[in-house]
């Protein structure tokens, strides 16, 4: 489906405002299956459209990929970075980065508690002793609260990343978040990531080109060595494979 043929669908128009969870349900069954297909950019412009300023996009600074893409079609949108307090300084110079260089409103948010507060009140370094509870007040849950002004939110996901991720939606239901989550890059190879970060100029966390291929916190990500898996540095030595986020 073209992005002129996106245009011509959306012409009937849907409000900005909140909507109920069945019809954001309904939205989903819809224009998942419709969408499933359709290049990114359409994917972004369907969301725009559908949600307005109920729609954004989420970045981990990994590299601005998604938010270059969704800057061409919807300058000025929202781009959220969640500051957990743990991340490396390239992880943060890529989001002061983001912000100078592109059309975005790029909002930064954080956890209820600093570090400190968090070592005070559970311990020093709970990552160590549990990580599932530390990504759920570092990340988990304020990103939940970040999202309370929005219908729906886009993340970068991608099917090749893990086998955790393989099957899913272009167009998906959050029930947890009771959001609509939209992944444009969800059928993207490795190759065309490449491929449109080359072409584009494509901001890129300096730490990708130092063996940090998925990069997350700086006490539970490790370098990977080459052929191995990508995310094998996130949490390594523990069964931990995902934040809590996209589960």
């Amino acid at each position: 489906m073209s992005v002129s043929t996106a245009k011509a669908r959306l012409a009937r128009g849907t409000d900005a405002t909140g909507r109920s969870p069945e019809e954001l349900r309904e939205l989903v069954s819809h224009w998942g299956a419709e969408l499933e297909l359709a290049p990114a950019e359409v994917i972004i412009e369907w969301a725009a459209a559908t949600f307005g300023e109920r729609f954004c996009v989420t970045s981990s600074m990994g590299d601005a990929l998604l938010a270059h893409l969704a800057s061409k079609v919807v300058p000025g949108i929202d781009v959220v970075f969640l500051d957990t307090g743990y991340h490396f300084a390239e992880t943060v110079g890529t989001a002061d980065a983001v912000k100078h260089t592109l059309p975005v409103n790029l909002i930064t948010i954080t956890p209820v508690q600093s570090v400190a507060e968090q070592d005070a009140e559970y311990g020093k370094d709970l990552y160590k002793r549990d990580p599932d509870l530390c990504c759920k007040l570092r990340k988990v849950q304020p990103l939940q609260e970040s999202l309370s002004g929005y219908d729906a939110w886009a993340t970068g996901l991608r099917r090749a990343e893990t086998h955790n991720r393989v099957i899913a939606p272009v167009i998906g239901w959050d029930a947890k978040k009771g959001k609509v989550k939209v992944s444009p890059l969800a059928r993207w190879t490795d190759e065309q990531v490449e491929r449109y970060i080359a072409d584009n100029g494509v901001l890129v966390n300096p730490l990708v080109y130092d063996g940090y291929p998925s990069i997350g916190c700086w006490p539970c990500t490790r370098r990977v060595a080459p052929g191995e898996d990508p995310r094998s540095g996130r949490w390594a030595g523990t069964n931990k494979t995902e934040c809590g986020i996209h589960s």
